[in-house]
């Protein structure tokens, strides 16, 4: 009988942590989460920033300030993808929209 109380003690701990650990993935699934207009604006965002330091990067790198080419191409491909991938969603959400707009009702 003796055994029996060490291991109770240490279920009871392991059940206590087992209910903190569900109580705070509750909490943090109530917190809002991002939309997908949201999330739209942070990527055109993100887009916007990386043009906008490729820009700085050449402007640089023109004037003599910046001497890494390979900075500047990567930089200047990183935008470009960027901005290809921003027209290519663009263009799926308006086919997806004229194929919505199209259907019978």
């Amino acid at each position: 009988m003796s055994t029996i109380g060490p291991i109770g003690s240490s279920l009871g701990s392991s059940h206590a942590q087992v209910l903190k650990r569900a109580q705070e993935a509750l909490e943090t699934q109530k917190q809002p989460s991002e939309g997908f207009g949201d999330r739209i604006t942070n990527a055109i965002d993100q887009v916007a920033s990386a043009q906008n330091r490729t820009a700085e990067l050449v402007k640089a790198y023109e004037m003599g300030v910046e001497n890494d080419i390979s900075k500047v191409m990567i930089n200047q491909q990183v935008s470009s993808l960027g901005f290809q991938l921003t027209l290519n969603v663009r263009n799926k959400v308006l086919s997806a929209y004229k194929d919505i707009m199209n259907m019978p009702v």
